[in-house]
């Protein structure tokens, strides 16, 4: 007996939370050309574009930068089960959910945790970063860049320095921030990064951007004992990846072809233009938050420019202006995670979705519900 299913109930929403944001239809349209094996010689060549125009949104001129078959979390877990074996001291910088995650996989991969902690809308502190490695010789120290949960843009550059002082590996989520808020892979000395395809770089979600630099590489050579996943070996991808073309795994052929184009709307339009396009739309959305009487939780020199963190007034119901802006205007914005729930609404502004018009399209419906 058959059985027949509608076609997808699916909206075209305007997509204004943590992620995954709009996409252009231009890369929609590139995912739906002919498949070709994943050792192609036409799908090698896409390969190595997209590895030339990863290191040139990431700033960097590592050899082994590619993405990862699997979504930001999967970069998360490469990029430190790769750099982690039992007994490794890890220093781990806190202050949201994806700190508190990146603590969680050290302790799987049976490393020494040690947390340096901030309050959920602060930045870390390096000063208490310099006193926690003082007498804790950590292998690695993580941090991430623009923590989602929060909204903080965490400055990177003294921190890198503190951690090379004591020999120890600079490790950066910039998941939300890459192409949306300046990241400069070799200038600010970050031996591995990884980011995801769905937020600023507008692509939908199913790669993992990262980056190596060669001392993360030589560490990962001179591992004792083999890397705790089998899929997120980085040994194994480098065979793939590089001029071996080992087999490992059947790449996402589509999803590649995607995020190629997403690379080459970013390089297109300019990697600092993007960057400056990001801050504009975030200061055009504080102020005209500021002129409905609404407040920001983060001061105003660590806003991440693309996840905007908006303190819900008392008396206001967060669950109910969501479901409004999504049922009555067709508009998705994220509510707060852990200690902030209820507490925040965050307001993506990344990749094709940050725009002027969005901007004053959130404003007026926002404003529609709270009158």
């Amino acid at each position: 007996m058959s059985v027949t299913y509608q076609d997808l109930p699916v909206t075209d929403r305007l997509l204004l939370g943590p992620g995954p944001s709009n996409v252009d239809t231009r890369v929609l349209e590139i995912m739906s050309r002919p498949l070709v094996g994943h050792l192609d010689p036409v799908f090698l060549d896409i390969m190595e574009e997209v590895q030339e125009m990863l290191r040139a949104v990431f700033l960097t001129d590592n050899r082994f930068t590619i993405p990862i078959s699997g979504t930001g979390s999967a970069g998360m877990e490469a990029a430190l089960v790769n750099t982690i074996e039992e007994g490794d001291h890890v220093l781990v910088c806190v202050n949201g959910v994806f700190g508190q995650r990146m603590s969680d996989i050290v302790e799987r991969c049976g490393g020494v945790l040690k947390k340096v902690e901030a309050p959920w809308g602060s930045p870390i502190d390096p000063n208490d970063v310099r006193s926690a490695l003082a007498d804790f010789p950590a292998r690695v120290v993580a941090i991430v860049h623009a923590e989602t949960s929060t909204g903080v843009l965490q400055p990177l550059e003294e921190i890198s320095e503190i951690a090379h002082e004591h020999d120890a590996l600079f490790l950066v989520d910039a998941v939300t921030s890459l192409g949306g808020a300046e990241l400069r892979i070799d200038d600010w000395h970050i031996d591995v990064c990884y980011s995801g395809t769905q937020k600023c770089l507008s692509c939908p979600p199913g790669l993992s951007p990262i980056t190596f630099s060669e001392q993360a590489l030589e560490r990962l050579r001179n591992r004792t004992g083999k890397v705790q996943s089998w899929y997120l070996d980085m040994t194994m991808l480098e065979k793939y990846w590089g001029p071996d073309r080992v087999y490992h795994h059947t790449a996402p052929i589509s999803m590649v072809y995607a995020l190629r184009e997403s690379l080459r709307l970013v390089l297109e339009e300019g990697l600092t233009e993007c960057w400056q396009r990001h801050r504009s739309c975030h200061l055009q959305l504080v102020e005209k938050l500021d002129s409905l009487g609404l407040k920001m939780l983060v001061a105003a020199q660590y806003r991440t420019p693309m996840l905007n963190s908006v303190v819900i007034p008392e008396g206001v119901d967060d669950a109910a202006v969501r479901k409004r802006l999504l049922d009555e205007f067709n508009i998705e914005v994220g509510s707060g995670l852990g200690t902030l729930k209820g507490k925040i609404w965050r307001i993506g502004l990344m990749g094709h979705s940050c725009s002027e018009e969005n901007v004053d399209t959130f404003i007026s419906s926002l404003a529609a519900i709270l009158e």
